[in-house]
């Protein structure tokens, strides 16, 4: 049976993901030190075949036994983390990595790296195609998470080339679904609590920015796809289907049969105004594209923060 290590394992896309694997006949060693992770996430999990250790992916790392696949998903991960643990963030993406990758090419696994559509910044290309090379201010701040994932794909390609480990780069859009936390600052989450606590939607700037929303077991299968092909370069995963902010308001505002007042406040700093993969290289590579609609996954997101006890 395939042996794989997720690092980050108990955060939102790593139990997806050990859950996957689970049911591809995985056993899978979970290793997070829960900074933003949660063993609610992780607590369902089949025993015989999950295994939770709880570490810091920066320290030393020492598994027993063959592994067969690594999957490098420790990082903070919302704006909110990312700008409360700069430090971490910069900590986790750069030492972390070196100790993932070390750990790879002890056990001769494959490595695969969730890495970000950031990496393109305030993007100058539209949509982002995996040749661009972005646009990203390296002092700003969010330059800790986007200069972190973009020295992780760097380190990446010189373990692949220098020491020839099997490595993977996914460079992942946004993404929804169960399990997200409630005040990580990301929209989804936030639109959903304004929208079941009769809160005005927050809106940043004039809501003119776009974003893709890709539900997360799309995200899983395009992931697993990619883990199994044999693509070193970047690969991006997300849902191409673009939408204003101001229309993703209405739209979870429709999906939950509720009307809230939409609030404007001033821009972040950075905050990108376009976000749009070109997944034309996932499909031709990996014959993916995601199939859930937007909004079939937002009630399916909303019903699982009602089963929460987030409501009305």
């Amino acid at each position: 049976m395939p042996r794989t290590l997720i690092t980050g394992g108990a955060g939102f896309l790593g139990s997806h993901l050990s859950e996957f694997l689970i049911s591809k006949g995985h056993d899978v060693i979970c290793l997070d030190n829960l900074s933003t992770g949660s063993v609610d996430n992780i607590v369902d999990l089949d025993t015989e075949k999950f295994k939770f250790i709880k570490q810091d992916v920066t320290e030393y790392l020492y598994i027993k036994g063959h592994l067969d696949y690594i999957l490098h998903f420790a990082s903070p991960a919302s704006p909110v983390d990312y700008m409360d643990l700069p430090i971490q963030t910069l900590k986790v993406g750069s030492l972390g990595t070196h100790k993932a990758l070390g750990l790879a090419k002890e056990k001769k696994a494959v490595f695969l790296l969730a890495s970000t559509s950031e990496v393109y910044g305030d993007p100058l290309v539209h949509p982002q195609t995996e040749d661009y090379w972005g646009n990203v201010n390296p002092i700003g701040p969010r330059g800790v998470y986007d200069e972190a994932k973009r020295f992780a794909e760097a380190m990446v390609m010189a373990y692949h080339r220098y020491h020839g480990i099997s490595t993977r780069i996914a460079r992942i859009f946004n993404t929804y679904g169960p399990r997200m936390r409630l005040h990580d600052g990301r929209v989804v989450p936030q639109f959903i609590y304004q929208v079941l606590t009769k809160k005005p939607l927050t809106v940043y700037g004039d809501g003119k920015q776009t974003r893709s929303f890709c539900y997360v077991s799309d995200l899983v299968k395009g992931i697993y796809q990619l883990l199994i092909s044999n693509e070193s370069d970047p690969v991006n995963l997300g849902n191409p289907r673009e939408v204003t902010i101001g229309e993703f308001a209405q739209i979870v505002q429709k999906v939950a049969g509720v009307e809230r007042e939409v609030r404007f406040e001033p821009l972040p700093v950075d905050d990108p105004k376009t976000r749009q993969p070109d997944i034309s290289k996932a499909g031709q590579i990996l014959g993916w594209k995601p199939e859930i609609p937007l909004e079939e996954g937002l009630k399916i997101t909303i019903d699982w923060f009602k089963q929460k006890g987030v409501d009305e």
